[in-house]
């Protein structure tokens, strides 16, 4: 009996230990950095595919568009507010990182359909209720319309508070409205950090790391759009 149960020791030790050496060759196989440290995050990251310094491809589970997301961030679903996915047109999601020195940034993207005819009323509508202004600055590239402005915002009470002068505050909050040229699809996309205090060199590097991720967004072939 005794040497029985000495057998059954080793088999299930040996079966652990082969489990957990299956397991380790699996997490080696992905890069090693937040993004792919959940599990629900990297379900939506090409681990072959670092696109630039600091991004790794993101698909959206909607097949609708791809777009550059940063290493050190991870998607937050907490709840089920946080991920939300509706047919093949509608998609939210969060995501967020946490630094050395304890700033958190946020990124909030919202895939939708929206007649291109009232695009200016959307635009408009938009940075209106975020900056108090209807004049965002434009890009674009062969596929996208891009709008999109920052400021510093606070409330004094409950007055909000906006900032665009940026000798007077860096910008902590960023908004952008991205619209496909050739369908109805559009992604509206906030960004906003905890770091108020950066300097304004470190503060420009963010403005550019913001116009990187707003320029990657590619939307695929649309079929439904023809």
């Amino acid at each position: 009996m005794k040497k029985r149960t000495k057998t059954i020791i080793a088999v299930i030790a040996g079966a652990a230990i082969l489990i957990g050496g299956i397991w380790m060759i699996n997490e080696s196989r992905y890069p090693n950095v937040p993004a792919f440290d959940d599990h629900f995050t990297r379900k939506f990251l090409n681990k072959d595919k670092k696109v630039d310094d600091g991004f790794y491809e993101f698909k959206s589970n909607t097949g609708q568009y791809t777009m550059w997301f940063p290493e050190e961030y991870q998607l937050i679903h907490e709840d089920a507010s946080d991920y939300v996915k509706d047919d093949t047109y509608y998609e939210f999601w969060k995501a967020s990182n946490n630094n050395n020195e304890g700033h958190k940034g946020y990124i909030n993207i919202e895939l939708s359909e929206k007649n291109p005819d009232k695009e200016k009323v959307y635009v408009e509508s938009l940075f209106k209720k975020r900056f108090h202004s209807t004049s965002p600055q434009k890009l674009q590239t062969d596929t996208t319309k891009i709008y999109y402005d920052r400021a510093y915002i606070y409330f004094k009470g409950t007055d909000k508070r906006v900032i665009t002068d940026f000798n007077r505050h860096i910008p902590t909050t960023y908004a952008g409205y991205i619209a496909d040229k050739n369908s109805e699809r559009v992604i509206e996309f906030y960004f906003d950090s905890t770091n108020d205090h950066l300097s304004k060199k470190s503060a420009e590097e963010r403005d550019k790391w913001i116009i990187k991720i707003l320029k990657s967004i590619t939307f695929n072939k649309d079929e439904h759009n023809g």
